[in-house]
């Protein structure tokens, strides 16, 4: 059991830092997914080792040439145990390296007659990625990928500029990661049991202990009731009202350490923000407002 634990723990531990961006299901995709690269020059390499390295499901390179001392001095995965190995095969090695979670394996063919000769070829991926591919071939290159509903990415670099272009059919992002989440607490007009959950809660208690645990939610609800009643039933708009209210708060503190009074003041402009669009059941609301609060 425990084995089996530490396994299924394992990938939340390694790519800790991207699911904070993207979640499970952005990881999810991620790992299903199976990227194709013409030609592993030091653009495509370095896409490629990106990729490995947030743990794409498996990669498969493309390429024709040999190790030449020229390839030593621009692509940092070569070296000079290479020269005269194929291109494709040292890069899967070393890439292999970076993550051995990772499924990588080589075909030893020029991008260009792969693309005349087996268009079929690349219906097996999810994303080509195209590197130093003359215009003729990518052309061609763009049709099959969009008759088969794979993204095509073209890179092209020249020493120290260089070019990205995406070619994708339109699509519609149904769960998109926005930067910036404001949390809807229903300041501007609490459901019935939030109301009455923060009604049961002195926020003038002078117990040490029962103030610095009231939720601090409960705090905003109720100090923006109060605001509200003084004035006219409109919260803070002005910056000036603003700082008024934020001062409210600090002045039902007992102490300037509690840590869910600071909170709230943190979170004060939360009361100011028009809110968005309205939960549709009072039994969901309930939900999210326990899981805030436990």
């Amino acid at each position: 059991m425990a084995a089996a634990a530490a396994v299924v723990a394992e990938p939340k531990t390694k790519y800790d830092r991207q699911l904070r961006i993207w979640g499970d299901q952005g990881q999810t995709a991620l790992e299903k997914a199976s990227i194709c690269l013409l030609n592993c020059g030091p653009t495509g390499t370095e896409a490629l080792k990106n990729l490995v390295l947030g743990g794409i499901g498996s990669v498969t390179v493309v390429d024709g040439s040999k190790v030449e001392a020229s390839d030593l001095g621009n692509n940092f995965m070569l070296d000079e145990g290479c020269l005269g190995q194929p291109r494709a095969k040292s890069i899967c090695s070393f890439l292999q390296e970076l993550n051995d979670a990772v499924k990588a394996k080589f075909v030893e063919e020029f991008p260009t007659n792969l693309i005349d000769t087996n268009p079929s070829f690349f219906s097996q991926f999810t994303v080509v990625i195209a590197t130093q591919l003359p215009e003729s071939s990518l052309l061609k290159l763009d049709d099959i990928c969009r008759k088969a509903d794979i993204v095509l990415v073209a890179a092209r670099s020249y020493g120290l500029t260089g070019l990205v272009r995406v070619s994708v059919k339109e699509h519609c992002v149904i769960e998109s990661k926005p930067d910036h989440f404001l949390d809807d607490l229903r300041l501007h007009n609490p459901w019935t049991e939030l109301k009455q959950f923060a009604k049961s809660i002195d926020i003038n208690d002078k117990d040490p202990v029962v103030h610095k645990h009231t939720p601090y939610i409960v705090v905003l609800v109720r100090l923006a009731e109060k605001w509200a009643d003084a004035h006219d039933g409109n919260m803070p708009s002005t910056r000036q009202e603003k700082k008024e209210f934020k001062d409210l708060i600090r002045a039902h503190m007992l102490n300037v350490d509690e840590e869910n009074y600071k909170e709230a003041v943190d979170s004060s402009y939360k009361v100011s923000v028009t809110p968005g669009i309205t939960l549709s059941t009072d039994s969901l609301s309930t939900s999210i407002l326990y899981q805030m609060l436990n």
